[in-house]
Parts: structure tokens; C-alpha cells; sequence
């Protein structure tokens, strides 16, 4: 009868024991660090003839990200694959990204997007320029996709680019259209 007893008193102590070890860690402690997310390593590409770096942050509209990344002024006209046109003013082509960092689908209207100058006017695409340089009018975005396409404007000769409106796609279940994020330009 004693072996079960000393047993049983046994591991009464050890449990007494053990359960005050497992307390607070002491004062000054810390957890242990994060592991960094890792990250996509993309090499960095030559900007394009006559375009700049645009050096903006990301912005966000509805379920849509957006970044702005180069900007071409003042061209009196341009060739395609199959054809040559010129500007009634002059191209403004402004160069994003754009990406779906949702988890279902979203779609992408590039006639949405405004290109504002420095009296306030906005101005939609060119459909002709952006069919032209073979750039999309309207896409879905997959869940998780990024993309990048040149936004062709034709705008007066006079008139000096500020900023660009960006729309995105609104939120799941939200009807109707987003407020717009304004990127302001060199």
C-alpha cells in the first residue's frame, strides 16, 4: 500500500513543482523577433525613352491598389504597330500599376481614370491612342494580380499636368463607383 502512496505523492510534488516553472517570463524579457516577410526580388528596369520615373506611393481605391511609375509629357504624336498618329494637342501618358490584393475578383476601367491639370480640368483616355498602343479599356483583375499599362491622354498643348485620378473597382457587395484617389504628378 505504501508504493502507490509515495507514487501518487510523487507526482503530486513533481506537478507542484513543474507548474512553477511555467509562470511569467521575468521582467526585461523579450519574445522572440518576427521573422521578416519575405519579399519578391525584381530587378529594377530602364525607364522607357522620353518617360520619367514617377517615385509615388502606393494609393488604394475600393478593392484596387494602384501605383504610379512614369510619366511622358508633351509628345506631339507617336507610332504603333500599325499606324501613326498625331495629337490634337498633346500626349500625355502616364504609366501604373495596378493590382487586386483581394482575395476575389476585381475589374479594372481604364476610361475612368481622369488626368487632372493645373486649372482643375479633367480629361478621360484617348480610346484611339490607348487602341493604338494596344493598352486595355477594361480588364478583370484576378485575385492576387498585378499588372502594368500606359494610360494615353491627349490634352491641350498649353495645359500642365498636376495630378491623376485613379478609380478602383468598390468593394464586394458595394454598388455604384468609388471616390477616386488623386496621385499628384511632376
Amino acid at each position: 500500500m505504501r508504493d502507490p502512496l509515495i507514487l501518487l505523492l510523487g507526482a503530486a510534488l513533481a506537478a507542484t513543482v513543474l507548474s512553477g516553472c511555467a509562470g511569467a517570463a521575468p521582467a526585461g524579457s523579450a519574445s522572440p523577433p518576427a521573422t521578416p516577410t519575405p519579399t519578391y526580388e525584381l530587378p529594377p528596369r530602364p525607364v522607357r525613352p522620353s518617360e520619367g520615373p514617377v517615385k509615388a506611393a502606393p494609393v488604394t481605391d475600393g478593392d484596387t491598389r494602384f501605383q504610379v511609375i512614369g510619366l511622358q509629357k508633351g509628345l506631339s504624336g507617336f507610332f504603333g504597330s500599325h499606324a501613326e498618329w498625331q495629337a490634337k494637342g498633346q500626349y500625355v501618358v502616364v504609366r501604373i500599376v495596378v493590382e487586386n490584393p483581394g482575395r476575389t475578383n476585381a475589374h479594372f476601367d481604364a476610361k475612368k481614370q481622369r488626368l487632372v491639370t493645373s486649372d482643375g480640368t479633367t480629361y478621360v483616355i484617348d480610346k484611339f491612342a490607348q487602341a493604338i498602343k494596344r493598352q486595355p479599356d477594361e480588364l478583370p483583375l484576378g485575385a492576387q494580380v498585378r499588372i502594368e499599362l500606359d494610360l494615353w491622354y491627349d490634352i491641350p498643348k498649353e495645359a500642365r499636368v498636376s495630378a491623376i485620378r485613379l478609380f478602383g473597382d468598390p468593394p464586394l457587395g458595394v454598388t455604384g463607383s468609388t471616390e477616386g484617389v488623386q496621385v499628384p504628378l511632376p
